[in-house]
């Protein structure tokens, strides 16, 4: 049996349209899930439904086999991780951390251990005494993590945590995020935007989208084998061409493009004829100055300088393509240039109707 349960939730603001509707999902314990997608899509409106600071309108919320649906927030044994912190700006980082704990009416002592414990955790024995304004941006960010988890909580809720923070605290952060819900053994629900973040921390990730569940599925799976448009689009993959599927041949299918027919590997239900669309990986494109199998024909555009990269950007009939190249690539405007995809690295995904 599932740790946490959403079933069949549809959730409104007010009188407005439902920001979910029929989001089904299950964590399993000890799980980490992260929630990914872009703004709107309802991240953060399921990570307030799991935390009782939303109430659906139909379905229910079950944690640990218990319908959590009408317990208050209070009474969920949760900790929440919030985007600016939340820190309370008059108190300082022992008196944040400790905060739930005396809400919980615990003893002096009982108390004073856990809190030391938890800074512990998070790097931060010593600062007990400073305020949340004589901190750096990462300090903040575990204070609040050491508050969320010195209540001991069933279940760790976490709302773009990084999002606030430089690039390369952010990487380190990562790192330690992932090494304490390890040691700790807690079930995660992790909201971001960022796909790097999600496929370096998740045991599992569900891409969203309008308040739906576009796919779930391993880092890998939703890396490798995006199943809609829409999920290959936010991986990153760069869509190619469409056509009509001609024939299959195990997971390989030859999909008929205007005058030209490309071999791509299958990552949804495709049948002969359906309407397939071509993906591929920047990383996975060669520029070749002759045409060849699985080649679409390109037009210089322009070059970004990167450092050891750089990238070049291409018309691809009325859409622009961009690929990462050495910098010490040499290509010329005036050149006829093409772009390859070996058949391994194109995906096919049925077009939506």
């Amino acid at each position: 049996m599932a740790f946490l349960e959403l079933v069949n939730p549809t959730v409104a603001y007010g009188k407005n349209p439902p920001v979910l509707k029929g989001l089904n999902l299950s964590v399993d314990k000890g799980e980490f899930v992260s929630l990914l997608g872009p703004s709107g899509c309802g991240k953060t409106t399921t990570l307030r439904l799991i935390a009782g600071f939303l109430k659906p309108l139909e379905g229910r919320v079950l944690l640990n086999g218990k319908d959590h649906t009408n317990v208050p927030p209070h009474k969920r044994n949760i900790g929440v991780v919030f985007q600016n912190y939340a820190l309370f700006p008059h108190m300082d980082v022992f008196e944040n951390v400790a905060f739930g704990l005396k809400m919980r009416r615990m003893s002096k002592a009982e108390i004073e251990k856990k809190v030391k414990r938890a800074l512990d955790m998070v790097g931060l024995s010593g600062f007990e005494n400073r305020l949340p304004s004589e901190l750096s941006g990462g300090q903040q960010q575990r204070v609040a993590i050491a508050r969320a988890i010195v209540i001991e909580p069933d279940l760790l809720l976490m709302d773009e945590p990084l999002s606030n923070l430089d690039a390369n605290l952010r990487a380190e952060m990562r790192g330690e995020i992932k090494q304490l819900q390890q040691n700790l053994g807690i079930t995660t629900v992790y909201v971001t935007h960022d796909q790097s973040e999600a496929i370096a921390l998740s045991d599992r990730i569900v891409v969203m989208k309008d308040g739906k569940i576009e796919q779930i599925g391993t880092p890998q799976e939703i890396f490798l084998n995006p199943k809609t448009k829409f999920v290959a689009n936010f991986m990153g993959f760069q869509w190619l061409a469409s056509g009509a599927v001609e024939s299959i041949e195990g997971e390989f299918v030859r999909v008929s493009c205007g005058e030209k027919l490309f071999t791509a590997r299958a990552t949804s239900e495709i049948k002969i004829k359906d309407r397939a669309c071509l993906f591929a990986r920047p990383k996975k494109m060669r520029i070749v100055q002759e045409e060849t199998s699985n080649s679409f024909e390109v037009e210089l555009v322009s070059v970004l300088y990167q450092g050891e990269t750089s990238l070049f950007v291409f018309k691809l009939g009325e859409r622009q393509l961009s690929v990462e190249l050495d910098s010490n690539a040499k290509l010329s405007r005036e050149s006829k240039l093409f772009v390859h995809v070996p058949a391994e690295d194109l995906l096919a995904v049925k077009e939506e109707e």
